[in-house]
């Protein structure tokens, strides 16, 4: 499965939420050092209920877009 997400990084909360046909992460940590996208693949994880093995990100590894690729 292939899946768009929009990161928001330093947010106060974790959450995943659906606004108008995209999906949302928040994530508290920052975008240094790969840290926002290790957060991402840990929530991401709990919210599809797979391993974290299992998620990758496919595209804009730097950017607040990102293309998901989840192995079901």
């Amino acid at each position: 499965m292939i899946i768009r997400v929009r990161v928001i990084p330093g947010s106060g909360r974790k959450l995943v939420k659906e606004e108008q046909g995209l999906l949302k992460a928040y994530l508290t940590k920052p975008a240094i050092e790969g840290r926002a996208n290790k957060e991402l693949i840990e929530l991401l994880s709990g919210h599809f209920k797979v391993k974290k093995y299992r998620i990758r990100i496919a595209g804009g590894e730097k950017s607040r877009d990102k293309v998901i690729e989840i192995d079901a």
